[in-house]
């Protein structure tokens, strides 16, 4: 068998996209209006953040980087795929299925990063409400956005490093879309730090993480069950979009890891082409609704802006 280095592979073949005629056209118009309401969606929540002084807390501060993140991470995708969708050779350059890459493991796990933190800020905020202004101030928030980002780009950075130094035997990616683990399956060489780092980091950092956020919800929920009706429901109000969103991307993030490190052949296409789509498309418009209708300062000025003052 030949093998190949990677950086002497020009391109890879996207292997997990269907000869559906001429209702490509139709799965077109679909993902790209689903694509412009994200777009939408997103950036009318960003400004409403930015524009608005009332909403300069730490905990708005936090979710404009999750909108943030989400714009982020679709442009990654969306472009690429429509382009693919309407072409008849699912091909991409081998530079720019690292970068998407890049684009998709940074999004995923800054927006796990950024979901532990605001569970930690609610839990700051409803448990310990006379500490919460001295514990969670503006700067101390900016601090932790500053490093929601930095961790995830490093450790991807190193993630595709080592990667790319691979010798690949092939170059088709049975999915719609560049993926990490379907990469490092392609080689012919040894793959055991590529393994041994994805594991200590997912043991690690995500595990710690996945513990903050069940241990500050627990605590929550203990606030909750205790105290009188009012706090119960000021708690559950605030609270309650945070653990749906976390609840979201936690099923979306299970079935792409497993689609991933399983052999998943026996799974109709179809299925399985959605369920790897799952945490990266609807996430981003999935959030901007439970949270633009469910915390109240951000869904009256939306109604403001939107329809005018009543």
């Amino acid at each position: 068998m030949i093998l190949m280095n990677s950086t002497q592979v020009s391109h890879f073949t996207l292997d997990a996209y269907l000869d559906v005629g001429l209702l490509k056209y139709v799965i077109f118009l679909i993902i790209l209006t689903f694509y412009i309401c994200i777009i939408v969606a997103n950036v009318l929540l960003i400004v409403v953040i930015c524009v608005n002084r009332s909403l300069h807390e730490p905990m708005y501060l936090f979710l404009c980087s999750l909108f943030v993140n989400e714009l982020y991470g679709s442009t990654g995708l969306f472009p690429s795929l429509l382009v693919q969708i309407l072409s008849d050779i699912h091909t991409v350059s081998a530079p720019f299925c690292f970068l998407q890459v890049f684009s998709v493991y940074t999004y995923g796990n800054v927006q796990i990063y950024n979901i532990a933190i605001m569970s930690y800020d609610r839990y700051l905020a409803i448990c310990h409400p006379l500490q919460y202004n001295t514990r969670m101030t503006c700067t101390k928030a900016a601090m932790f956005i500053a490093l929601t980002w930095f961790f995830p780009i490093i450790h991807v950075s190193v993630m595709i490093s080592l990667s790319a130094s691979l010798q690949l035997c092939g170059n088709i990616i049975n999915k719609v879309y560049c993926d990490n683990f379907p990469i490092v399956k392609l080689a012919c060489s040894d793959t055991t730090v590529n393994n041994v780092y994805g594991l200590v980091y997912t043991f690690t950092v995500i595990v710690a993480l996945m513990i903050l956020m069940f241990y500050s919800y627990i605590k929550i929920l203990r606030v909750c069950f205790s105290g009188s009706k009012q706090t119960r429901q000021k708690a559950l109000s605030t609270c309650t979009p945070h653990l749906i969103s976390m609840l979201n991307f936690s099923f979306g993030g299970f079935f792409e890891i497993i689609q991933s490190r399983f052999d998943m052949s026996s799974v109709p296409n179809m299925l399985r082409i959605f369920l790897s789509l799952y945490f990266i498309t609807f996430q981003p418009l999935f959030n901007p609704l439970i949270y633009g209708l469910n915390l109240t300062k951000i869904r009256i000025i939306c109604k403001s802006l939107l329809f005018g003052k009543v």
